[in-house]
């Protein structure tokens, strides 16, 4: 993908429900509006007035869904890390060769950051002030630890990675995405999502399951999780 693609298409749909009511649709409406502001402003700018003048909907929408500025990318930053979660399932779930499952979920990362590195920037950044933009923050970058933490722990289980202490690798690993995304994807010009992907692949791969995979992204290694049927 190039730099000079549109930028981040909009990611936040409504909830899903039988039926797609005006709330969920405004509630969408906003987020998807505040992704566009942050494409070409810093979040330090984000007002209430300059964000529904992009909308079509009155301020009084904003505070029927939102306090302020702060909850509102609270929200966002959940949805986006549920996009990362759900594209990192095929490693942190799947049976078959774990340095394929890898990369499939480390591409899928690197496609939701390019698209909300500009939210991960805001979150991160107004963090320090704003005590529930860190506790969200915190939330996510925890998740992510306990899940890379339990597959490690889950893989070395197996005979597929020799013994390390899991928690603090995954956590080295996810912070050191997080401020590389932050700085390839979080304003333009952007970097391209595949030099960033090869460049945490080599990571992940060379740290979890050894250097010998890193340039063919698969191995001969192979993943059969217990059967609890009987």
């Amino acid at each position: 993908m190039s730099q000079n693609l549109p930028p981040a298409k909009l990611i936040v749909t409504p909830e899903p429900s039988q039926k797609i009511g005006r709330l969920e649709s405004a509630k969408a409406e906003i987020q998807n509006a505040a992704v566009k502001f942050l494409w070409e402003n810093p979040f330090r700018d984000m007002t209430v007035g300059k964000l529904m003048k992009n909308t079509s909907l009155g301020r009084s929408a904003f505070y029927y869904h939102f306090s302020d500025t702060n909850e509102l990318m609270a929200t966002i930053l959940r949805s986006l890390e549920a996009q990362i979660m759900e594209g990192a399932s095929p490693w942190l779930t799947d049976d078959g060769d774990p340095v394929a499952l890898l990369h499939a979920s480390l591409a899928a990362e690197v496609k939701a950051c390019f698209t909300g590195g500009p939210i991960l920037k805001a979150v991160r950044d107004a963090a320090g002030t704003d005590a529930r933009l860190e506790a969200a923050w915190n939330g996510m970058m925890d998740s992510f630890d306990d899940a890379v933490s339990e597959r490690i722990a889950a893989d070395q289980a197996l005979g597929l990675v020799e013994e390390f202490e899991p928690r603090l690798v995954a956590t080295a690993l996810n912070h050191a995405d997080a401020t590389l995304y932050i700085r390839s994807f979080g304003q333009k010009p952007r970097r391209q999502p595949g030099q960033v992907l090869d460049a945490v692949f080599r990571v992940w791969i060379s740290t979890i399951y050894g250097k010998q995979w890193v340039e063919h992204r698969s191995s001969t290694l192979y993943r059969k999780q217990g059967d609890n049927s009987g």
